[in-house]
């Protein structure tokens, strides 16, 4: 079993940063690949970025790469994403997931784990 926390939303003005994490419990969580999704109101949730259990590799969507970036502290057990110069339509809640292994880490139905989500709300 994996237990996923995250934290780090907030209101922020447009232009400015966050850094959220996503800590996890669960001896076999470093073997997962990780990843971020959110969800605005009164749409689907969406694929923001994974990034493999090595942390060698991270991937995005096209709508967030350049100011998005996917890390991970092994000693931790701890997901980072670090979202710079935000803007009013990343606001939503994210969440963290770890899919079944295996699965595309983009899939939302292909989650194993997810966590309770942290709301993000960016003021223009």
């Amino acid at each position: 079993q994996v237990q996923l926390v995250e934290s780090g939303g907030g209101l922020v003005q447009a232009g400015g940063s966050l850094r959220l994490s996503c800590a996890a419990s669960g001896r076999t969580f470093s073997s997962y690949t990780t990843a971020w999704f959110r969800q605005a109101p009164g749409k689907e949730r969406e694929f923001v970025a994974a990034i493999s259990w090595s942390g060698s590799s991270a991937y995005y969507a096209d709508s967030v790469r350049g100011r998005f970036t996917c890390s991970r502290d092994h000693a931790k057990n701890t997901v980072y994403l670090q979202i710079n110069r935000l803007k009013p339509e990343d606001t939503a809640v994210y969440y963290c997931a770890a899919p079944h292994p295996g699965r595309y880490y983009a899939d939302p139905a292909g989650m194993d784990y997810w966590g309770k989500g942290t709301l993000v709300t960016v003021s223009s």
